[in-house]
């Protein structure tokens, strides 16, 4: 950056408008400092404003999910279910915006391409996408662990004649999927809640699958005014036990050894987990359920009996069989109704390890010996967690050595919040901070403070 370019000056700079950088903005304007976030979006939510895909919501409880600072926001927002949907969440969010008189300290539609730590000035300088540029004592990136979409690399993907997108590209205006031919590639936790919906109203669907995920009932409900009235009440009990847990949520471990319960018994609790809203078959479970592997592989055994239970045809059952990993060894999708989807008689599962895909063409895909012909194509194929973010923007540190470098062998943090070489810069989610296992605005709301 040039040093004869004119730019703003601030005490703070955050990037990012999602729920992190908004609490951060909230909390630095506290301390009295002059802040500027900058959000590449048109508007705040971060992933709530980008992922507009049928069937997006909450994987925690709503109420547990809401910012805890403000006693005057909890009591006066109701949230409608227990596991909110995406329109709702961004409701949520944009109130929270106007509440606070958030918006007029934020650049939207402005992404930030470059940042470099200037010795002399000894401050942060930034530059945007469009040309303009913001310098501040201290940097604080809220880029969000699901900010860049990861896109396959697939021969004719450009060649597709129909509407075709990533999950998080959604069409803003109504996509009419009535009697249409659509395809789904990807299994992981947006095609999960995505799947489904789709089914209802598709003439048919295709869904491409390459890797399976072991996924749990949601189990997701309407709050009526009782529950509602019990919310209100209990928030800080509801914030307290998400600080004593792991990863910010509600449900606690079992202190129980798997192998050390009866199998009757044990086989019991897996069915009241099962049964319940949420996280709990995952979070809830046996304290040596993901480090032991003969524990591991009881409830693994369970989920699988599950899965076939619930899906009638015995092959397509053994393909939504993870056999790579055990039961929640990787974050669980919740789902509503998925394994039921495949019963219908317009879903058709394809197994790409058995059939490959070769190519895209321009009335469909093309596996190893057929060609599925569709009208859309989605791909739910998930993002470039965690760092994908910061990968995006040319960090530079002391010396000007790039973040990029500094990270080409992995990522090297202190404590998930700073980075060495780095001065006044602070990382709100991601690397070492419990982004990919963590209810992100509990642990958000640790990091900032």
């Amino acid at each position: 950056m040039s040093r004869t370019t004119h730019c703003e000056e601030h005490d703070a700079i955050v990037i990012g408008a999602g729920i992190s950088g908004l609490y951060q903005l909230y909390r630095l304007r506290e301390l009295g400092l002059r802040v500027r976030v900058f959000e590449a979006g048109g508007d705040v939510g971060g992933t709530w404003y980008w992922n507009r895909y049928p069937g997006a919501r909450f994987d925690s409880e709503s109420y547990s999910y809401g910012f805890s600072f403000s006693e005057e926001l909890l009591q006066e927002w109701e949230w409608s279910e227990h596991f909110s949907p995406q329109p709702e969440t961004l409701r949520y969010v944009n109130h929270v915006a106007d509440k606070f008189d958030l918006r007029r300290d934020i650049r939207f539609g402005t992404r930030i391409v470059r940042a470099a730590w200037d010795e002399d000035r000894l401050c942060w300088e930034v530059e945007a996408e469009d040309g303009g540029c913001a310098r501040a004592r201290w940097l604080i990136t809220a880029v969000g662990p699901l900010s860049i979409p990861q896109m396959p690399k697939i021969e004719g993907m450009e060649a597709f004649r129909g509407p075709s997108f990533h999950t998080s590209d959604w069409p803003r205006e109504p996509l009419d999927l009535a009697g249409r031919r659509v395809g789904v590639i990807g299994t992981g936790a947006t095609a999960v809640q995505l799947i489904p919906v789709v089914a209802e109203t598709a003439g048919h669907l295709t869904v491409f699958q390459r890797s399976p995920n072991w996924c749990a009932p949601l189990h997701n409900g309407p709050i009526d005014a009782g529950t509602q009235a019990r919310i209100k009440a209990g928030y800080d009990a509801i914030f307290a036990r998400c600080r004593a847990s792991h990863g910010g949520f509600i449900h606690d471990a079992d202190r129980r050894k798997a192998m050390e319960v009866p199998a009757e018994e044990r086989e019991a609790f897996y069915e009241k987990l099962y049964g319940e809203p949420g996280f709990g078959i995952w979070m809830g479970n046996f304290r040596d359920t993901f480090v032991d592997e003969a524990a591991n592989r009881t409830i693994s055994d369970f989920m699988a009996r599950k899965i076939r239970e619930r899906v009638r045809d015995p092959e397509t059952a053994e393909k939504l069989v993870p056999k790579d990993h055990g039961f929640g060894t990787r974050r669980v999708p919740m789902e509503t109704g998925y394994y039921e989807t495949f019963n219908r008689d317009n879903v058709r599962l394809v197994d790409l390890n058995e059939t490959p895909i070769e190519r895209i063409a321009p009335d469909g895909v093309v596996t190893e010996g057929e060609e599925h012909k569709l009208d859309i194509l989605v791909y739910a194929t998930g993002f470039d967690a965690v760092t994908g973010g910061f990968g995006r923007i040319d960090i530079r540190g002391c010396n000007g050595q790039s973040l990029k470098e500094k990270w080409a062998d992995g990522p090297k943090t202190l404590l998930g919040i700073q980075i060495a070489g780095s001065p006044n810069m602070f990382t709100i989610v991601g690397p070492h901070n419990a982004a990919s296992f963590c209810n992100i605005p509990r642990c958000s709301e640790q990091n900032v403070e």
